[in-house]
């Protein structure tokens, strides 16, 4: 490393962001006063005092060279969009231009929006849509081939107003618990706290393979997972690889995403090798959940963008290879607010905190009432190939609370009150040189969808390539229901303080089933959640018509997060995802098992009998049987796999003339994946047998070992 490489992380950090500080130092007192105004309570901006932002905004850009600017926003594709303006304006007589950038351009811009998702809420020919500017998630210089470039985080809505962005129902979920969180807050004496904001942490996973070997394997390129693959002789049973020492190739990748993200504001902070081979984790700081939302997309995009530069490519997939541990993105959620006040934080004593148990068991009504909508929110093709597989959470929705609070919500189910609270012991090392740990009152449980972790809850079922917007949006909802509904009766109290008591004694009874704090991944639990009457939803496809239940729709309708079109129109998009998704890989298999893998058997079985002729021509009396029952075993399969790869391009076609929506989609879970399966099965047993030099594409071993 040179000299020169070396930087001071404080002095990069936020340095291509018009954060707070850059504001302030540049924008008049006047108008910084109201845009935080407008930031703080959600007033309208006037074109007068954005026409001031919009101008020292695109100063600041162009001295960090800028040439574009571009509204940086999240339709329902799970990536994001933009479209590049440059600051140029009509050239003047003298041949020269003008940079502008007005007030009216930041606020407000019109992409098409006719080729996005919209789930029937807009018609081909009705193109027009709006990007408006969130000011609550900061401006910032994006530099890369491209040179650099003003992103604008907005929100994307159609002509008539419909959200057809990530963003928008996602600010409406943060205003309505806002305003429930307060409600609930003042029947406590709080009066000081104005705000009240949920704030996550996404802990992403990922996985690298090496750029080369990657081109080679269509479906990697085509569908980001492997599609055929045999397991190599060591996959992660050795548990070797999981906070291992991170290789030198890597370690380098790291240190460059690292520095990417900081100067964009983003406080990535633990990094470290995870369970598989080849996978890897990286955690940030905790932020405000819409700024959260727009740094988790950040840091996908920057990991894929910096992989290229060390030869590698980075995999989002949930499950790029079977047989290995997938990725997830556990969403850490909390509430916080404006004068540091974690609503989640139990205290020392939980027992006396009535305040704590309060949202506490508002927050089980939320999930026991919400588990099919909440296990949608995490619902994607790539995840069903996790969820209940004994690496990830089931997919029963359970939540997790440990011995202390386990232990004060028995005593109140049981007596109604609750007493005391389990303190932590401490743990004797039993090595003098070293100190004793003061062990916590409650440990950790990995196999727990929604965990809760000292001051947060921790939801795990969320999938690595997926945006946190939608979960974050059903927390935030159905959590502001739940406290909604509690204010109704509490606000009608004579006696306030028997009324709480009575409610938590309430709530914990009636939402007791969906605590549990044993083994998730155990047989025995999915036999209990039965008979608890928890759901226990597998497939994608059965999750999404959680989004328009009667429960679901009045949720959102309330709080004004979803109108019922809008709700539809995600779930007809859903279903089309789910149907395209399985498509795209089943013509994939097609297209490899045909070009690709049956001409290199066919050769391999040419080469096998033609090996055996020349050696019974050699030596009559010759022992071929050990290469006869070899070329045999692949004729075998290899006609095993030419049916199976006829069968699934006949349902694959079948599949592709239905009628897009929940028929269709079905199709494709239970037939089309079926069908793919079944080629998958030879395939990858002629791997073994194949010589590697014939073999089309590189094996797992060489994908997930050699990085």
């Amino acid at each position: 490393m040179s000299e020169k490489e070396y930087y001071n992380v404080a002095d990069i950090f936020g340095e291509n962001v018009f954060n707070d500080a850059v504001m302030q130092e540049r924008l008049p007192k006047k108008v910084y006063k109201k845009l935080h105004e407008v930031m703080e309570e959600g007033r309208e901006l006037d074109l007068e005092t954005a026409d001031v932002i919009a101008h020292e905004m695109k100063e600041w850009a162009i001295e960090k060279g800028a040439t574009h600017y571009t509204h940086w926003f999240q339709p329902l594709t799970g990536v994001t969009a933009e479209k590049h303006d440059s600051f140029i304006t009509s050239p003047m007589p003298n041949g020269k231009v003008l940079m502008s950038f007005s007030g009216k351009e930041l606020i407000k811009g019109e992409p098409d929006a006719s080729s996005f998702p919209s789930g029937g809420l807009r018609a081909t020919f009705e193109a027009r849509g709006y990007t408006a500017w969130d000011c609550t998630s900061p401006a910032f210089v994006r530099q890369d081939a491209a040179g650099a470039t003003l992103c604008i985080p907005t929100a994307f809505c159609s002509y008539t107003g419909e959200a057809l962005d990530q963003k928008t129902p996602l600010l409406r979920s943060m205003e309505a618990i806002n305003e429930q969180a307060l409600r609930l807050l003042r029947l406590f004496g709080n009066t000081t706290s104005k705000k009240v904001t949920p704030s996550v942490g996404p802990e992403q996973e990922y996985f690298l393979v090496d750029k080369q070997k990657y081109l080679q394997r269509k479906d990697l390129i085509f569908t980001g997972r492997t599609l055929f693959g045999a397991m190599p002789p060591k996959g992660q049973e050795m548990d070797d690889h999981y906070f291992g020492a991170i290789r030198e190739r890597v370690a380098a990748y790291m240190r460059d995403v690292n520095k990417e993200l900081w100067k964009l504001g983003v406080s990535a902070k633990t990094q470290h090798n995870e369970v598989a081979p080849a996978q890897h984790e990286l955690a940030p700081i905790y932020a405000e959940c819409n700024v959260a939302v727009d740094h988790n997309q950040l840091t996908m995009e920057t990991l894929k963008k910096v992989a290229g530069r060390h030869g590698l490519r980075c995999l989002l997939h949930e499950k790029p290879f079977a047989g290995v541990n997938g990725s997830g993105k556990h969403n850490n959620w909390s509430i916080t607010t404006d004068d540091g006040i974690n609503l989640l934080d139990p205290g020392a004593t939980p027992h006396e905190n009535i305040q704590f148990l309060l949202v506490l068991t508002c927050i089980l009504k939320a999930i026991d009432e919400h588990a099919a909508l909440l296990r949608a929110s995490a619902a994607d093709v790539g995840n069903d190939h996790r969820l209940g597989a004994n690496e990830a959470p089931p997919a029963i929705l359970s939540v997790y609370l440990g011995e202390q609070l386990g232990d004060v919500l028995s005593q109140l189910i049981s007596t109604g009150t609750a007493t005391h609270s389990l303190s932590g012991e401490k743990l004797e090392t039993g090595v003098k040189t070293l100190p004793d740990f003061l062990k916590d009152a409650t440990d950790r449980n990995r196999t727990s969808p929604f965990a809760f972790t000292g001051n947060k809850f921790e939801f795990r079922m969320v999938g690595s390539k997926a945006s946190i917007a939608q979960p974050n949006i059903v927390l935030n909802t159905i959590v502001a229901e739940a406290f909604s509904d509690a204010c109704d009766i509490l606000e009608k109290a004579d006696d306030f303080e028997l009324a709480v008591h009575d409610l938590i004694k309430t709530y914990a009874n009636e939402h007791q089933r969906v605590v549990f704090n044993g083994n998730g991944y155990s047989d025995e639990w999915v036999d209990e959640a039965e008979r608890r009457g928890l759901p226990n939803i597998k497939s994608m496809v059965d999750a999404i018509p959680a989004y328009t239940a009667p429960e679901s729709v009045a949720a959102f309708e309330k709080f004004n997060v979803f109108t019922k079109k809008e709700l539809e129109s995600r779930v007809e998009i859903e279903y089309e995802t789910y149907a395209k998704t399985i498509n795209i890989e089943a013509r994939a298999m097609i297209d490899i098992a045909g070009k690709q893998i049956i001409p290199a058997v066919i050769k391999y079985t040419a080469n096998l009998a033609g090996s055996i002729n020349s050696v019974k021509a050699a030596c009559a009396d010759a022992d071929v049987s050990a290469q006869a029952e070899l070329l045999k075993e692949s004729s075998s399969l290899l006609a095993e796999a030419k049916a199976a790869l006829t069968k699934l391009a006949e349902v694959t076609e079948a599949g592709s003339a239905m009628e897009e929506g929940r028929d269709q989609a079905v199709y494709y879970r239970d037939v089309v994946k079926g069908a793919m399966d079944a080629l998958r099965a030879p395939v990858d047993k002629l791997e073994m047998i194949v010589d590697k030099e014939l073999w089309p594409m590189p094996s797992y071993g060489d994908l997930i070992f050699e990085v």
